[in-house]
């Protein structure tokens, strides 16, 4: 279990939390919300360490393991990708590599040995021996391969680096797991995978995602930030927004309410003051006017966007076609025989595992590059 107790930071002027206190329990999926700038990404960093309330604090419970998603792609460089996730468990990736170096002595006495055999009971007791299957079904699940295991994490691109940080998160069954973004840079059949490992995780999961349809998927509870407030609600995505909808409806409902009952005292003051025989009464509404405070409702940090296109002029009857597209990068068959009609009013979801297909699609759409062979043309209202 981890909490938050009193958590307030501020910078400068701007209170980004003031007194948040917050449970966070195992078998719960806790998904944190809010607008751009909110803190969300902040307060994960409060919970892992990283940066310091101004006042407050964050109690885990003893001996629980906090895993964290890393944001640094290049903070591993040097490493094996199978390392890099063996470290996601640091005592693992400790007692693993003290084994190896107590191995590898020349003049291996009796108390190496004896160190040796303390070593290989904790390894055992850690899942070590498993660790190296482990790390080979996150990334399988990922959308990686076996092979990458040996490769060091500087031979990869930026995508298949974020793959290897959330397998280095997901490593060795964290009691406490925070991923900030987890299902940026996933394909969809990644994602499914994900969504599965989260609903099947025992432990605490806590996500900051904009991914709505992956929290409605994975949340069992939804943090929302907002006012310099952390508001837990029970349930999913879909389960918060109507609940969030109904408290503002009674908060405006309350708010018009002691506005009306103010309003009524007040005129039944001002009618009857000068009148000797209600003057008690009036004085008596004027206290009661008094002690109904209205609080304010405070403006939401949510803002809602709005974009608005003026044609000019009507789209035709076609948008796009395309025909028997293809196109080799590097003497691989990226795309071939490619064939689409776009009509007007279509929208069309690139979606599959090569994300160079879809890249190199667009490229050539947009006029970077040239198709190997096959034609594109745009309607002439385009």
């Amino acid at each position: 279990m981890i909490t938050a107790s009193n958590i307030t930071l501020q910078y400068g002027d701007r209170v980004l939390f003031k007194e948040v206190n917050i449970k966070f329990t195992p078998g719960n999926c806790y998904g944190i919300i809010g607008a751009n700038g909110a803190g969300k990404s902040t307060f994960v960093k409060i919970l892992s360490g990283e940066i310091e309330p101004d006042s407050g604090e964050v109690i885990v419970s003893p001996g629980e393991r906090v895993a964290v998603l890393k944001q640094d792609q290049f903070e591993f460089e040097e490493l094996t990708v199978l390392n890099t996730i063996i470290l996601g468990h640091k005592r693992l990736y400790e007692v693993m590599t003290e084994k190896d170096e107590v191995y590898s002595k020349e003049d291996f006495t009796e108390e190496d040995g004896m160190r040796a055999a303390e070593l290989e009971a904790e390894f055992a007791e850690l899942g070590g021996w498993e660790a190296e299957s482990e790390a080979g079904r996150l990334v399988s699940g990922l959308g990686l391969t076996d092979a990458v295991l040996t490769q060091k994490m500087s031979e990869l691109d930026g995508g298949q680096k974020v793959r290897v940080l959330l397998a280095q998160a997901l490593f060795g069954n964290p009691e406490i797991l925070l991923l900030d973004e987890p299902t940026n840079n996933l394909d969809l059949e990644s994602i499914t995978w994900l969504e599965e490992f989260l609903m099947n995780f025992k432990n605490t999961v806590i996500v900051v995602s904009h991914d709505r349809h992956f929290l409605n998927r994975v949340s069992t509870h939804i943090a929302d930030i907002d006012f310099g407030k952390i508001r837990l609600y029970v349930g999913n995505y879909d389960f918060w927004y109507h609940s969030s909808q109904l408290v503002r409806k009674q908060q405006r409902d309350e708010k018009k309410r002691k506005e009306d009952k103010v309003a009524e005292l007040k005129a039944f003051i001002q009618r009857f003051s000068s009148n000797a025989a209600r003057s008690r009464q009036a004085t008596s509404r004027q206290k009661l006017v008094e002690k109904l405070s209205i609080d304010d409702i405070k403006p939401s940090s949510r803002k809602s966007p709005y974009i608005s296109f003026t044609p000019e002029r009507e789209v035709g009857k076609i948008v796009l076609e395309i025909e028997d597209l293809t196109k080799d990068v590097e003497d691989e068959p990226v795309l071939k025989d490619v064939t689409l009609t776009v009509h007007p009013g279509d929208k069309i979801a690139f979606v599959g595992p090569y994300h160079q297909a879809k890249t190199t699609l667009f490229r050539i759409l947009s006029g970077e590059v040239k198709p190997d062979s096959g034609t594109y043309d745009w309607g002439t209202t385009i």
